[in-house]
């Protein structure tokens, strides 16, 4: 008899072979696979199981659902405005985006307002994946297509971000740095869009893992302005 169960709380590989390990061990279970990005578990087992006794067996970190309870959840999720499962972001973006005005109101440069913009949005969002950097590389390799091919871009992205930040502040080398931009979260954003476009529900990296945030539209936006002032800044610089 096979049965799916939706298992919340598994954050990487090391997570998904410690609950398929868990799983294979139960009595009159034949044969269990997990997947981490769908957090799918299929089992085939000789008698039924209800989600009480796989819950049971796993530690306390991982939530068991069947496939109809997982449904409501969703749906009662979805329910929720957009505006409410992003505020954070939006609060986030409010910040950076009214300490860059203050930082120029008395003498104001467009120029100098983006670059620490840019500054302060790499800074700031490399802090958030910081928090849990052992979470995001599995996080951001769901949909970031270099980081997929390139486990170990992943690891090193938010530290990209550190320095890419630091220099759009202390104005070092500003064409390398937008060039930079332009390309990391031109990728990014090609993940982000084809995420959205196949409609996955998987959760955003942008601010790591220790919030939980869904991929949305404001993510590509959030992408999309780091991008496009990025390219307004390199016309500016040659042309």
């Amino acid at each position: 008899m096979k049965q799916t169960y939706i298992i919340h709380g598994m954050t990487c590989n090391g997570c998904r072979s410690k609950v398929e390990s868990i799983l294979n061990n139960l009595d009159n279970v034949i044969a269990a696979s997990v997947n981490l990005e769908t957090s799918e578990a299929a089992i085939e087992a000789s008698s039924p199981l209800d989600a009480k006794t796989i819950q049971a067996a796993l530690p306390e970190k991982y939530t068991v659902q069947t496939e109809t309870q997982n449904l409501f959840e969703t749906t009662k999720t979805q329910e929720k405005s957009e505006l409410q499962q992003l505020f954070p972001l939006f609060l986030i973006f409010f910040y950076i985006t009214t300490a860059s005005i203050l930082m120029h109101v008395k003498s104001w440069s467009t120029a100098a307002f983006m670059l620490d913009f840019m500054g302060l949005f790499y800074i700031v969002f490399s802090f958030f994946k910081l928090l849990d950097y052992k979470g995001f590389p599995t996080s951001f390799q769901m949909y970031d297509p270099l980081a997929k091919q390139i486990p170990a871009y992943a690891w090193i992205y938010p530290f990209l971000e550190v320095a890419l930040g630091l220099m759009f502040l202390f104005r070092f080398e500003i064409p390398i740095a937008l060039i930079a931009t332009i390309v990391i979260l031109g990728i990014t954003t090609i993940g982000v869009s084809k995420a959205l476009l196949d409609k996955k529900t998987i959760q955003c990296a942008c601010l790591g893992t220790a919030l939980k945030l869904p991929m949305t539209k404001a993510t590509f936006i959030e992408n999309s302005i780091m991008l496009v002032m990025a390219v307004w800044m390199l016309i500016n610089l040659y042309f």
